[in-house]
């Protein structure tokens, strides 16, 4: 028995009032009562328990498992459909004493069974923590002020800089929404993005999962990617899984190229948000070899095509770099002793992949890559795993590299140089993201070769890594300090550990924008 009354006088229902559970708009036909004074709209909120509230889990009725009308119990937590007679949300305020709901799209809070809407602006935090809201002067501030952010706990965290929990095996999910998440106009469009509810599913889950990482007041230090990582799983027609270890890589692309298509963009430049960040131009001469001329992989930096043939020229846009490692010592073990002895190359070595003055063979013909555009933000793919009939193998190459000032300018002609100095863009960048891999990878076949505009790629990584561990070392751009997140941890750390481990995605951002 409640140790609140109910109001006297105060009947809500209607004899004729709907009681079906189906509809998206069941609260249009359920009558509700006068609005109550201000000492009865507060008789229930004292029972409010903000530690057993987690909205991060996927809108769906504990009882049917409904999308349709759901409400959240402001008290346990739960989530149950409608809020008419004969509805679970009804029936679990009556069975459990619990009377103060939130419906979790309109974000209307009800008092139930008596059904009458509460206006209390003590239950703006919870309002906020289902659907965080942005402004543009808050958006235009994430990276020049730091702010930090206390959960119900008290503990001290830094806002945008919150772990993601390991449900399963997401964890190759998890580091690359946390790098996109820190990329500013993939960020800033999600956080500012109009009429949410229109857009395709797998954008408003993206952009609400990003809404609470930069949240200021959540009521937790860590979000789950819950919501998120299920639509991923059903978009993707299970491509990418929560009980099986996927490829940080192959997902970003494919997460890349679905969002542009749900943003309505187009093979046309900058069409999405995707794009205009991402997307470059790549010139690429093939000439096809024969058998005599194939080239070895030694031969391949110094050779030069034969005039004598048909040269193919077509640009290309692109969306990463990949950059090929040399090949792995035979005799060096994957034991922690054995790193000692393993190889090292400059990234700038890497990247002479791009310069045009480089000839390397793939699929039997010799190809010659050229960049002709730089996107504002470059991503970097370091090709660490190849696979064979039986096994996977990963390169443990240490790859070396200033985390400031890469001059990516470099590597255009002459006259792609002279228009960027013309339009005072700097052909410098500084490195925002670093994905890496940690681990060896698991001897496990692999679905089909993912299909994606990547440059210089070969198609061999897209390897199951069953046993593999990936973590993201991030710049915090209003104080230049680094974090690493892996998973639910998130800690600040020296510059000098993101050499530790190894390499694997790199997001490069221009500097002077």
């Amino acid at each position: 028995m409640s140790a609140h009354k109910r109001p006297a006088g105060e009947d809500p229902w209607r004899t004729n009032s709907p009681h079906g559970l189906e509809g998206d708009s069941e609260d249009e036909y359920v009558e509700e009562t006068a609005q109550p004074t201000s000492e009865i709209e507060g008789l229930y909120l004292d029972t409010v328990s903000r530690a057993n509230l987690d909205f991060d889990f996927e809108k769906l009725c504990s009882v049917s498992l409904s999308n349709n009308n759901v409400y959240a119990c402001l008290v346990c937590g739960k989530y149950y459909q409608g809020r008419g007679k004969q509805t679970h949300a009804y029936f679990h305020s009556i069975n459990d004493d619990h009377h103060v709901f939130i419906n979790l799209k309109t974000l209307k809070v009800y008092v139930l069974p008596d059904n009458y809407e509460v206006k209390d602006r003590s239950l703006n935090d919870i309002k906020a923590n289902v659907q965080p809201q942005f402004t543009k002067e808050l958006v235009s501030k994430l990276d020049t002020v730091s702010e930090c952010g206390y959960d119900l706990g008290g503990k001290k965290f830094v806002v945008g800089f919150t772990g993601l929990n390991k449900i399963k095996c997401n964890d190759y999910m998890n580091v690359v929404v946390q790098a996109l998440a820190h990329v500013p106009p993939i960020r800033n469009a999600l956080l500012l993005m109009e009429d949410l509810d229109a857009k395709p599913e797998l954008v408003q889950r993206m952009a609400g999962l990003v809404r609470k990482m930069w949240h200021a007041r959540p009521f937790k230090s860590h979000t789950s990617p819950h919501e998120f990582v299920q639509e991923v799983v059903t978009r993707s027609k299970k491509r990418f899984r929560l009980d099986a270890q996927g490829d940080a890589f192959e997902f970003l692309m494919w997460l890349l190229n679905t969002l542009h298509m749900d943003l309505g963009g187009s093979k046309k430049r900058g069409s999405s948000v995707v794009y205009s960040t991402f997307q470059g131009e790549v010139e690429v001469e093939t000439q096809l070899m024969d058998n005599e001329t194939q080239m070895s992989k030694s031969e391949a930096n110094t050779a030069a095509l034969d005039a004598s043939k048909e040269v193919q020229r077509i640009k290309v846009p692109f969306l990463t770099l990949s950059l090929e490692l040399p090949p792995k010592p035979l005799f060096t073990g994957d034991d922690d002793d054995s790193r000692v002895n393993i190889p090292q190359i400059a990234l700038t070595t890497l990247l002479h992949r791009y310069d045009g003055s480089t000839v390397v063979e793939l699929n039997g013909s010799a190809r010659r890559y050229q960049l002709r555009r730089l996107p504002n933000y470059i991503i970097c793919h370091v090709k660490r795993f190849s696979k064979n009939e039986f096994t996977v193998e990963k390169n443990p190459t240490v790859v070396n590299f200033p985390i400031r000032n890469v001059s990516f300018g470099d590597l255009l002609p002459a006259d792609a140089q002279a228009r960027l100095k013309a339009k005072g863009q700097a052909g410098t960048y500084d490195l925002i993201a670093n994905i890496c891999h940690d681990g060896q990878p698991a001897a496990s076949g692999s679905g089909p070769v993912p299909q994606h505009p990547s440059v210089g790629g070969s198609g061999s990584d897209d390897a199951v890594l069953a046993e593999s561990q990936y973590l993201v070392y991030l710049r915090h751009a209003a104080t230049d300090q680094w974090y690493q997140s892996r998973d639910l941890q998130m800690e600040r750390i020296m510059p000098q550990m993101i050499f530790l481990s190894d390499t694997y995605i790199q997001i490069w951002q221009r500097n002077g924008i």
